[in-house]
């Protein structure tokens, strides 16, 4: 009997999860939407997703395959989306669930990834984006911040930008292909787009354009950061609640 492939779009608030997966703690959010694939199917899938975000990272759309043997399948893939909802504490949603082709993957298979990060510019908090942005109140120089934002589009060795985690970091060199901020009133969100990202590097960017906006770096320092990718940006990640992986693309099949 051959297996069937499923492809899920999916949004939560990272909040109470801790990060796509946890593993012993069993809070994570891979975690939760596996224990709801094995009320569906005896074979208890595992899941294969597009990203690996942090504790207090949100998703908006991230993408995730799993693999179920066909005669296990007895609802039409129209009705899964609402069947995994109805198992899912209510921060995690399946936005759409579909049938795919064996060929497709959450992971490798990613041309580019999109990624948002808010932060509130203003003395006070908004309440209503506690949880949601980083709150900056010291006033903050835009202009300086969008002079360095364009120096890290391109292909360049991000690990800088990176954090230590377990294990050697191989290759460190990522395509960054848009790197924007839009200012509303308060809300700043700065996006960013590329291949892929290293551990923490959106947060490690968003840290540093912030210092820059602050006046503790200069567009020139952002520049050298990427000339010499020893210097480490010790302090300067942004907060992970603030951030929100937005998108995921694939190759039209």
């Amino acid at each position: 009997m051959s297996d069937l492939r499923f492809k899920l779009t999916l949004a939560y608030d990272g909040t109470a999860c801790h990060g796509w997966h946890s593993g012993r703690s069993g809070k994570g959010v891979s975690d939760h939407i596996e224990k709801a694939l094995a009320g569906l199917f005896p074979s208890a899938p595992g899941l294969v997703g597009s990203s690996r975000t942090d504790s207090g990272v949100h998703a908006l759309g991230l993408v995730a395959h799993f693999d179920v043997p066909e005669n296990e399948v007895r609802l039409p893939a129209r009705r899964l989306a609402a069947a995994l909802n109805a198992l899912l504490p209510p921060e995690i949603r399946i936005l759409s669930a579909a049938r795919t082709c064996q060929s497709f993957h959450a992971r490798f298979g990613a041309t580019s990834k999109q990624y948002r990060y808010q932060v509130w510019n203003h003395p006070v908090m908004n309440p209503l984006l506690h949880q949601r942005a980083w709150h900056v109140p010291q006033a903050l120089d835009i202009g300086k911040m969008r002079e360095a934002a364009p120096c890290l589009t391109g292909t360049h060795d991000f690990r800088a930008f990176t954090s230590r985690r377990d294990g050697t970091l191989v290759d460190s060199t990522r395509t960054l292909t848009r790197c924007e901020i839009r200012r509303s009133g308060a809300l700043l969100t700065f996006i960013l787009r590329g291949d892929g990202f290293l551990y923490k590097m959106c947060r490690g960017i968003v840290g540093t354009l912030v210092r820059t906006g602050r006046g503790q770096m200069t567009p020139d320092d952002v520049r050298q950061l990427l000339a010499d990718p020893t210097i480490r940006t010790r302090g300067a990640n942004a907060p992970a609640h603030g951030l929100v992986l937005w998108k995921v693309s694939y190759r039209p099949s």
